[in-house]
């Protein structure tokens, strides 16, 4: 790859629409350009570098599993008969053909595998199985960003196993994982594997690897014997019931000027003590926070939540439990529209539903405001909370006695010291990028679609799948993320766009002729060079700049030096230098990436 005929412009400023410092390097470097939000072309070294990924890859995929691929432009009928043509809602990207029918760009196969199965197999000696893809999709992402790592458009490679049991099922599910290791080891990750939700995917269990970034969407846990989890999977316990004999009768108190919960705590320490004599804490106080949940079919259903004042809510964990609603603000004409709820003043007396059901149970009607509560906020215990008028708190309310709730949710903030959900110990949060999923899906889809073979004894069983995810597209982002310096990036050698940069630093024609040498004696051992060429009014400044940028592994610098009889070899990793012959650099540099 000659720097003067190849496909590349490198940038001195970062650009404007990029956040992350990977996405800025991997722009101004020459390996992505912007074209629409959250979609991104890939230039010749950035689809190397992508090529590279998806190699290794494929590589531990095939040790498993047999490829396959399947159109991104799909049906609708399938999506249909699972149910999430309308449970994606506004994240699927929706179709018509000249004829009127309804088509999708696919955001993911779990339909299209499980057919393609159904129409070629039918007996359990056909299984198990495995099939998989490294294919485009396509999901209509609200707020694209960090460039590859939240796009609307992205490279994913996700597998499929078939099994007549669940304990196939789970050998199914422990090689994919065991392949999983591999490939991140592979690719040179700190990672983590920790408890996931399914969510809307179903299933019966999943994990997730993420890659610990600073820069990551994702928030996890872990403790000191090994548990680990993302923030949505942590199952905070219920607490344990409490006697209440000696707690006063609710009683509605004035709270003028209180419009947080420290000012809340404050007035009542002044003005309205505990009966027990201990002092009022955010931790006594009832947190109300409502939300609107939207469903995929467009209809609208008012949620409360319930947690201690001291506690957030968090918005990643609300929407896991609640998937595939999605949850809104809860604005101004909401208000207005259920003037039950005093803004500031929330109270739990007037939530919660109320259902009508015929003599067979079935439900007829349900009205009210669905009420949940954190598990913290346990039976017998009492609280200081809004008592649904402006300026007004009530003390000593007690849950089971003065106010029930629909049910428990996990939606409160996971903090730095909560105790472990397993074990002993306390947790640490910690931010990562997700780099691949494993669900145990079980016979959601296969039920959905009619996937049964028939088993030993002649008799049809449906068939219980896993599905596999790796963003392979968001790995060249993570790698990026986690791989650079001021300077540049700085790319593992397993996935560079080359193996070694030749750099033609200087003038005169026996320079130049000699960076030729060692560039294509190096390419004749089988190594992949990048050799700036460039000569004229491009400076070894300059030209240096680039290759720092680029971020290959190994640059030979062929400059001043050579009149001396030396070049000099540098890594860029950790910019050691070293200066060699001519006639040894090319076999120095073949053992320095052949290790």
């Amino acid at each position: 790859m000659r720097m003067s005929s190849l496909f590349l412009r490198t940038l001195r400023e970062d650009p404007a629409d990029a956040e992350l410092p990977g996405h800025k390097l991997l722009v101004r470097a020459g390996y992505i350009r912007r074209a629409a939000p959250g979609v991104y072309t890939w230039l010749p070294l950035g689809l190397t570098v992508l090529r590279r990924v998806e190699g290794i890859v494929r590589e531990e995929m095939d040790r498993i599993s047999q490829e396959l691929s399947f159109p991104a432009l799909l049906p609708r009928e399938p999506y249909e008969a699972t149910g999430r043509w309308t449970e994606y809602g506004d994240n699927l990207f929706r179709l018509k053909d000249r004829k009127g029918a309804d088509l999708l760009l696919g955001p993911t196969h779990e339909e299209m595998f499980t057919l393609a199965v159904k129409d070629l197999y039918s007996s359990y000696k056909d299984l198990p199985l495995s099939i998989y893809q490294i294919q485009t999709k396509y999901r209509d992402e609200a707020r694209p960003r960090a460039g590859l790592l939240r796009g609307r458009e992205f490279v994913m490679k996700d597998s499929y196993s078939f099994d007549v049991s669940d304990e196939g099922l789970q050998k199914s599910y422990d090689a994919h994982r065991a392949a999983y290791v591999r490939i991140f080891d592979r690719l040179g990750f700190d990672y983590v594997i920790v408890q996931a939700t399914s969510g809307a995917m179903g299933g019966s269990a999943s994990e997730e690897f993420l890659a610990v970034s600073e820069v990551g969407e994702d928030t996890f846990v872990r403790d000191e014997a090994g548990y680990a989890a993302n923030v949505e999977a942590v199952q905070v316990a219920e607490a344990a019931p409490v006697d209440f004999a000696e707690v006063p009768a609710a009683q509605v108190v004035a709270t003028p000027d209180t419009p947080t919960i420290e000012t809340l705590v404050e007035v009542l320490n002044a003005e309205h003590p505990r009966h027990d004599g201990r002092p009022w804490t955010a931790a006594d106080t009832l947190k109300n926070v409502v939300v609107m949940l939207r469903q995929p079919d467009g209809t609208r259903e008012p949620l409360v939540v319930g947690l201690p004042g001291d506690r957030q809510v968090d918005t990643k964990r609300l929407e896991a439990q609640v998937a595939p609603a999605e949850v809104e603000d809860f604005t101004e004409a909401d208000f207005a529209a259920h003037p039950q709820l005093v803004r500031g003043y929330i109270g739990p007396e007037v939530l919660g539903q109320r259902v009508t059901r015929d003599d067979d149970g079935q439900v007829l009607s349900v009205e009210g405001i669905r009420y949940l509560l954190d598990p913290r906020v346990g039976v017998g215990s009492s609280w200081a909370t809004g008592a649904n008028r402006e300026g007004h708190h009530v003390v000593n309310l007690v849950r089971g006695r003065d106010f029930e709730a629909d049910g428990i949710i996990q939606a409160a903030e996971v903090r730095d010291g909560d105790p472990s959900p397993q074990g002993e110990g306390t947790l640490s949060t910690a931010r990562g990028i997700e780099m691949g999923h494993i669900f145990q899906l079980g016979r959601k889809y296969a039920e959905a679609l009619g996937l049964k073979v028939l088993d030993e004894n002649g008799k049809l069983v449906t068939v219980t799948m896993g599905s596999y995810g790796i963003g392979v597209s968001r790995a060249v982002a993570a790698i990026a993320e986690a791989n650079h310096d001021d300077l540049g990036l700085v790319w593992p050698r397993n996935v560079a766009p080359a193996d070694v940069h030749v750099i033609a630093a200087g003038k005169g024609d026996e320079l130049f002729a000699e960076g030729e040498r060692i560039a294509r004696e190096l390419a004749d051992q089988g190594l992949t060079v990048i050799y700036d060429d460039r000569a004229g009014k491009v400076s070894p400044g300059v030209k240096f700049k680039d290759a720092e940028l680029v971020g290959v592994p190994t640059m030979v610098v062929v400059g001043k030096g050579l009149a001396q009889g030396s070049v000099e070899i540098k890594d860029r990793r950790s910019g050691e230098r070293r200066e060699v012959s001519p006639a040894d650099v090319v076999a120095e540099v073949v053992r320095e990436v052949r290790g």
